[in-house]
């Protein structure tokens, strides 16, 4: 068995990768990423790609039909992944998001792939009431990442079969230590104020919903849906991944790692606008489906190994949101320095231009043999 996970280079990468390596000892794991946070490593005690038989480094823009022939699933984690990110590069969050993402599934189907797992995300659902969120609820995305998200699905759904496995994976907002460590996400926000400067600055009112997954537990739920029967939600199924006890408000959010990190002072901007993005999601459909696939790791338990992972690296950095930590700043300075062009896309340099072909020894860093 052959298993391609495209940007395995990022925040949930290398846990991915991890988990896969743990369960599928004997099968061929093959990574793809352009390398844009390659150099974000953060407490890793080895290379994580050291964990994949091949890495590509290449454009997931310029994958062809040809390169995917031979594989039997495909774990596509590569996107703009956030909004403010989404935000500056619009145009490039839907050209990567989307257009990419659906002649990555088209080229797979033509290949011969059988499972094509999608990492799509609850953002989707954007400003909801109360009630929580199924996946037949309206959406309401407020976002480019969060529209990229759903047109994706939308052509999925179209383009999925009995020969051709779909399963779009709505995952809560993702936190927890990772070997290239994110820190514009809120949990991993609030514990790095706590541990830099004893104070949480809170840049909302506090009162938006959120629900949360550890990303040990997204890369339990990705190794789910690669196996996943195709009786189980049919040959296209989206999925709301996460728990019920996982929605939370970012009040509780700063009052839960106060708890945790003694004498931290948490400030709330109470007259900040409100955030429209505020939702709450049932989780009834992936307990279903997944009963020994559900998350495990719980609120506590991800603020303490945040703490940790922090306190090992000796951080200190208060002003961390101005920091490499925070991908859209790492995205900026690549252009900045003229690495990158408008495209997102590297400059002068032969992968990010060419099509990957089977030939693939001109193409590929083996990593493992």
């Amino acid at each position: 068995m052959r298993i391609l996970i495209t940007g395995n280079m990022g925040y949930i990468g290398p846990t991915v990768i991890e988990r896969l390596r743990q369960s599928y000892a004997d099968v061929m794991l093959v990574g793809l990423d352009t390398g844009f946070f390659a150099n974000c490593l953060t407490n890793a005690a080895i290379l994580p790609e050291c964990r994949v038989d091949m890495q590509y480094f290449a454009d997931v823009r310029n994958v062809s039909e040809d390169f995917l022939r031979g594989f039997d699933a495909i774990v596509h984690l590569a996107a703009i992944s956030n909004d403010p990110m989404g935000k500056r590069f619009e145009k490039v969050t839907f050209d990567i998001n989307y257009h990419a993402s659906i002649r990555l599934a088209e080229y797979a189907k033509k290949a011969g792939v059988k499972s094509f797992v999608y990492a799509s995300s609850c953002s989707m659902y954007g400003s909801a009431d109360d009630k929580p969120r199924t996946e037949n609820s309206p959406l309401n995305p407020l976002t480019a990442y969060a529209k990229s998200k759903i047109n994706t699905e939308r052509y999925l759904k179209e383009l999925a079969d009995k020969q051709f496995k779909v399963t779009s994976l709505r995952f809560s907002t993702a936190c927890g230590m990772s070997e290239r460590l994110r820190l514009d996400l809120v949990l991993n926000d609030f514990v790095a104020c706590a541990v830099s400067c004893k104070k949480i600055t809170v840049l909302s009112d506090g009162t938006p919903w959120r629900p949360l997954i550890n990303i040990k537990d997204m890369a339990r739920a990705i190794d789910w849906a690669i196996v996943r029967d195709i009786y189980d939600g049919g040959p296209f199924l989206a999925v709301n991944v996460g728990s019920d006890e996982w929605n939370y408000q970012v009040k509780d959010l700063a009052e839960a790692v106060a708890r945790v990190i003694p004498d931290v002072e948490i400030s709330i901007n109470k007259n900040a606008p409100p955030d429209k993005r505020s939702y709450r999601v049932n989780f009834e459909l992936f307990q279903k489906l997944a009963p020994d696939y559900q998350p495990e790791v719980d609120l506590i338990t991800s603020i303490k190994e945040l703490k940790e992972g922090l306190e090992t690296m000796s951080f200190d950095n208060s002003d961390f949101r101005n920091s490499s930590f925070m991908r859209l700043k790492v995205l900026t300075e690549l252009y900045e320095k003229g690495l990158l062009n408008e495209k997102l896309e590297w400059i002068n340099n032969y992968n990010s231009r060419k099509d990957l072909s089977n030939d693939r020894n001109k193409q590929f860093v083996p990593v493992l043999q």
